[in-house]
């Protein structure tokens, strides 16, 4: 087998480097060098890669990995300026940017040229990460417990199920892989797994400890790791806990490290969910420059994987965004995008929470937040854990005026999403739900603390500096007043209003006296 480009040839089996006919003079190092990166065309190499796949992770320093890349270049006829074939990313690393052909021995080729780059159009739909989650190892003396090895890693991938950005491999399959000697890339061989989860419950006389890892198939690399403990007779409590704590970890962690992988690509090489990763990243930061960015990735998502209804949901997020927090010139343009977009999902995917979440929360942009209702509630019924459909279930009932049940959905979406990025939306419902309940100091101080989180925009911070004009404390008051403000030089209560359409005219009434007296314009 051999790579081929332009007119050098990487015969792999000799370990031989041809230029034509001729060969060309090359340390074996260097060579395993070019191997690599040729094996990897396109795609940014980091200097800590090369030093795990060329020197076997051994210590090397850094002009010694550039004594190498200087010896590939030279065997090439290539120089740090032209950068023909390899091309330095500075402070980041190395990329093969030569267009490369495998060619492999007839018995088994397909055709008689493999392109390696661009990706084919069906490999550039791609696909959502799939999970294995193995059977956990136990230490010490189980006893009565040692069931708990097998159950817990089954609860997870029940539940886990339910979340449909992530595959998760049946326990049948993955429950083959026992012990605590796993081999990783051996899992991900015989499953296809992109991520796989272990777990190793240690038995400490009166106490339980639980050692999670979650480690990239791909590179073997750690993405998360913990340790949770608790006493050994509140097992079943602890395992509700990890449960609980794991789907908030990987809905946090696996799309990051993607979106990390996806930056370090070539765009060429990136599939639909990569550019999907990347726009979430975006997505959560709440300022238009990067609203505008999360949208055009999730277009060029679209682009490539036309069926891809997740790809919709999250087109109506940003749609929603521009609209909820008047980006855009023309807000009916982004209130009907929302709403459309997420019917576009529907239409492919009706079993998405995200999907059923995002058209129920379209209905608050055109003041009937209760018509969206019945979406949100479908969220939460198809995953009772998505704390993002919990969430809206309880700004949903806050506009309705029901402070006791909105207080109920708030504090399990932030039991189960204690890092979320909407949690400084989550704080601040639970200090409306509790002016709603007429406990005016904690109102203040759950919407002050919405207010500090990060993430907040000028809705939030008005929020905040209402509830405590209404809980007589004016100082605070005008602070948050003066935070909003700063946020948007054109905030009114109209605009609050239009975005927070409250049903009930007591709350109503005094959020809007607080607002008029502390200055803010009705238009």
């Amino acid at each position: 087998m051999e790579y081929r480009f332009d007119e050098f040839r990487l015969q792999i089996d000799q370990g031989e480097l041809r230029h034509g006919t001729e060969p060309v003079a090359i340390e074996p190092l260097t060579f395993s060098m070019l191997l690599y990166l040729i094996e990897n065309a396109g795609m940014l190499i980091t200097k800590d890669e090369l030093v795990e796949k060329v020197w076997d992770g051994r210590i090397v320093s850094d002009s010694a990995i550039s004594t190498v890349v200087k010896s590939v270049r030279r065997a090439l006829g290539d120089n740090g300026s032209t950068q023909k074939y390899v091309k330095t990313v500075h402070g980041r690393g190395f990329r093969f940017v030569g267009k490369v052909t495998m060619k492999v021995p007839s018995a088994i080729a397909t055709a008689p040229d493999i392109p390696t780059e661009p990706l084919s159009e069906v490999d550039r739909k791609g696909d959502a990460p799939t999970l294995a989650i193995l059977p956990f190892a136990l230490i010490g003396d189980a006893g009565s417990w040692a069931t708990i090895s097998d159950g817990l890693p089954a609860e997870l991938i029940t539940t886990l199920a339910r979340l449909r950005w992530l595959k998760v491999i049946a326990r049948g399959s993955s429950f083959r892989f026992r012990g605590s000697d796993i081999d990783i890339e051996q899992v991900r061989a015989a499953l296809g797994a992109t991520y796989v989860l272990t777990g190793a419950i240690e038995f400490l006389g009166p106490q339980v400890a639980v050692n999670l890892e979650l480690v990239d198939g791909r590179s073997t690399q750690v993405v998360w790791a913990d340790r949770l403990t608790g006493p050994l007779g509140e097992v079943h409590e602890l395992r509700e806990q990890i449960i609980v704590y794991v789907i908030s970890a990987l809905e946090q962690h696996i799309p990051q490290h993607e979106a990390q992988l996806a930056r370090m690509k070539n765009p060429d090489s990136l599939d639909a969910w990569a550019f999907y990763h990347t726009g979430l990243q975006h997505m959560y930061r709440f300022n238009k420059a990067d609203n505008a960015l999360a949208d055009g990735y999730f277009r060029r998502a679209l682009e490539l994987n036309q069926d891809f209804a997740r790809a919709y949901g999250a087109l109506s997020f940003t749609s929603f965004q521009s609209a909820f927090l008047r980006y855009e010139g023309d807000r009916g343009v982004a209130i009907e995008a929302a709403r459309s977009h997420a019917l576009l999902g529907m239409e492919l995917d009706p079993l998405d929470p995200f999907i059923n979440y995002n058209l129920g929360r379209s209905y608050w942009l055109d003041g009937t937040p209760k018509s969206g209702f019945g979406w949100l509630e479908q969220a939460t019924t198809l995953s009772p854990n998505f704390a993002h459909g919990l969430y809206s279930r309880g700004w949903a009932e806050v506009i309705a005026g029901d402070g006791t049940s909105a207080l109920e959905h708030i504090s399990r979406a932030v039991e189960l999403s204690p890092i979320d990025p909407f949690l400084y939306a989550m704080l601040s419902v639970k200090g409306i739900a509790h002016l709603h309940t007429g406990d005016l100091d904690r109102a203040a101080d759950w919407a002050e603390q919405g207010a500090r989180k990060p993430g907040a925009h000028y809705l939030i911070k008005a929020i905040s500096a209402a509830t405590w004009q209404i809980a007589g404390h004016h100082d605070k008051a005008s602070y948050w007043r003066d935070q909003s403000l700063v946020a948007r030089p054109d905030a009114s209560t109209a605009m609050f209003f239009s975005a927070f359409p409250f049903e009930d005219e007591e709350t109503r009434g005094k959020l809007r006296d607080a607002l008029l007296r502390l200055g803010f314009p009705e238009q």
